[in-house]
Parts: C-alpha cells; structure tokens; sequence
C-alpha cells in the first residue's frame, strides 16, 4: 500500500460494542470531496479474562479504582494489538496514520443522569497509552461534549452514515444491529435533518441469555431462537418498558436492558429457547415500531449493519415485521456490515484534526453542533 498524498489522509478506527467480542479496526481513507473508503480490516479477539473483567465492570455498583485501572490497562493492551495486526500486512508505518479514532469501551451511559444526578457516559479508555504503544496520534473521548452540550451523546454513527450512504435521489434508512438497535433516516432533501435514534436492546440480550444457557458467546445465526417459540404475553411485558414510547431523540444503553431486567418480566415458566425467541421478537417489533415512528410512506431501503445482520432468524424476524422494506447491504457501498461502526470512528478522528462537526444536533438532542473528541499526539 502506497504512502498517502497530500490530499489523501489514512486513520484507523477502534471500537468494542457492548456485545463484548472484540476490537474492531478499520483503516480509511480520506480524500477531498470523496467519501470515505475501506482499506482495510481486522478483528481483534476479545481474550476471555479482559470480557469477564468488562462484564463485571459494567453490571457492578460499586468498583475500585484498582478494578478501572487493570480493565482499562489490558483494554489498551488489546487496542494496540489491534492496530498491529491491521498493519502488519501492509506497507503502511505508524507515521502514515493521521490519527486512530478510539470509542473505547462503555461501562455506563446514562444521558438523564441517575435520581436527579448529572447526566453521564463512561468509556473506558487510556488515550494517551494508546498513542504511547502504537506511536500514532490518538482522538478519543467523543460522546461528552455533546453531552456537555445537553445531548444524548448517542447514537453518533448516523453523522457518518449521512457520509457514506447519503443520495440525492433517494431516500435510505440504516440499521445497525450491534448490541444495541438504532436507525438513521436519511432524506434525498439536503434541507431535511438527519434522524436518528436507538431503538432497543439487540445482541445484548439475545448474547446474554445465550451464554447463560447455552454457554457461547452467540446464537449462531439465530439457530436456537428459531427452535423456540414466541411467547406473546412475555413479549407485552417487554414491551411495556416506558423506553419504547419514548419520543426522539433517545439513547439507551447496559443501564436499562441486561439480564436482571429480562429476569424481572419472567413468569419462570418459560423454556429458555421460548425466551431467545422472543428477544429475538423484541427486537424485530421494536425497530418496527421506530420505522412507525417515522412516517415513511410506501417503500423504503433498509441498509442493515453490524453483528445481528448475521443473525438469520432475527432478519427473518425484521421482514415479517417491515414488509414495506428492501433489505440491502452496506457492501454495496464498499462497506460490509461488521466495520461501519469502527470507521465511524475514523472518520469522527478525521472530523476532530479538522476542527469540523461530529454530531448531529438532530440525533443527539445537543444545542449545536460540536467538534468531539481530545487529541493526544503519538
């Protein structure tokens, strides 16, 4: 791979979602009046010791600052391994790399804050020893200066989908099923403002009560929801979460949906495969209701992204539900559906060294528009 030119600038991505896999790594580039390419990709195993200490961290009430700093120690270590291996292949060195993008990894999001509380979001993150292990400038820190600025400080992902997959002559609308479910309505009219907003839970219960009863990281292709049965009356309780009527803009997060709330709406006469059927179902039917929430009137492309488009059952499921939509694939756009996240955030890097926006007041609720993110320099 050749070195860049001066109107070309390559940056390298980073994120782990709440699903608790792995690092994604992704290398973009970036050139004047072009939107933004793929190169490159890898994925960095998640080692089971670094997923059990995040799991705790996320689902504890109380942790110690020795607790912080060893997760946040072997996250980085991880990182930086992550950024290795997706250059190892190439002819590309450090200082080619403009910045790397680092999301980090959420602990808690909480935008409304905690029994009249200020609002917060945790990423864990260790910036400066990135740059240090890897010798490249590091952007990280993204979410709370737009929550500074009265935002949700979430989704920030359909900022870069109006990047990649904006048209002028045609309306698209992107799900990403990651750990989470959001939706990107983005119109053909330039005048139109951008929305955005989660959804609900995806991966992050469907996962959960997987290893919990199956003992694997995943459903593989949704295989043992489909052996079960949607239970109806379960799926009403679900449901009746006050999250789901919510009006956008709204973010969620491991705070509200995990496997206690899931435990809290269980009669206990469930089969366990009866319950991934119908998380699998609370899913389809909750981004269903957020297409509803839109208005969109006739037929509508439904870009689909991240780990659940993998899921076979569950787009199964989405179709049931959205007859009106013509499933499609980011890789028609250069961007198969497991990297969109991590170069969104090459790309938010890209948008901080430049001093230009990351967020969309339209998604996020925040008061403007807001340059994210700190620098620290390799």
């Amino acid at each position: 791979m050749k070195s860049p030119t001066a109107a070309q600038h390559y940056y390298i991505g980073l994120m782990s979602g709440t699903s608790l896999d792995g690092i994604d790594a992704a290398l973009i580039i970036i050139e004047d009046d072009l939107p933004p390419r793929l190169l490159a990709t890898h994925a960095e195993p998640m080692p089971d010791e670094l997923h059990h200490m995040l799991f705790t961290l996320s689902h504890a009430e109380q942790v110690s600052f020795a607790q912080l700093a060893a997760a946040e120690d072997a996250f980085c270590q991880c990182q930086a391994s992550a950024v290795q291996q997706l250059l190892a292949p190439l002819s590309l060195k450090p200082e080619h790399i403009r910045a790397i993008g680092s999301h980090g990894q959420t602990i808690e999001h909480a935008p409304k804050g905690h029994d009249g509380g200020p609002a917060y979001t945790l990423q864990l993150d260790n910036p400066s020893l990135l740059a240090e292990l890897t010798s490249c400038t590091v952007v990280a820190d993204f979410r709370r200066r737009d929550l500074a600025a009265g935002g949700q400080a979430a989704p920030l992902a359909p900022a870069f989908h109006q990047a990649l997959f904006g048209r002028a002559d045609a309306h698209q609308l992107v799900l990403n099923l990651g750990g989470f479910a959001n939706l990107t309505w983005l119109s053909s009219q330039p005048s139109d403002p951008v929305i955005g907003f989660d959804t609900g839970p995806a991966n992050v219960l469907l996962d959960g009560w997987f290893s919990l009863h199956q003992g694997g990281r995943f459903d593989q292709n949704g295989d043992w929801a489909a052996s079960g049965k949607i239970d109806e009356e379960l799926l009403t309780r679900l449901l009746s979460e006050p999250f789901f009527q919510q009006p956008p803009p709204r973010s969620t997060g491991r705070e509200l949906f995990h496997l206690d709330w899931l435990q809290q709406h269980l009669s206990g006469q469930e089969t366990a495969a009866d319950v991934q059927a119908t998380l699998a179902e609370l899913t389809a039917v909750s981004v269903a209701q957020g297409i509803d929430q839109l208005l969109i009137e006739g037929s509508l492309t439904l870009i689909t992204a991240g780990g659940g488009a993998h899921n076979a059952h569950l787009m199964q499921r989405l179709a049931h539900h959205i007859p009106s939509a013509i499933f499609a694939s980011p890789a028609a756009y250069g961007w198969p559906e497991d990297w969109i996240e991590a170069g969104a955030f090459a790309w938010l890097a890209h948008q901080r060294l430049n001093h230009l926006p990351g967020n969309l007041p339209s998604v996020t609720g925040a008061r403007g528009p807001r340059v994210l993110g700190g620098i620290y320099a390799g």
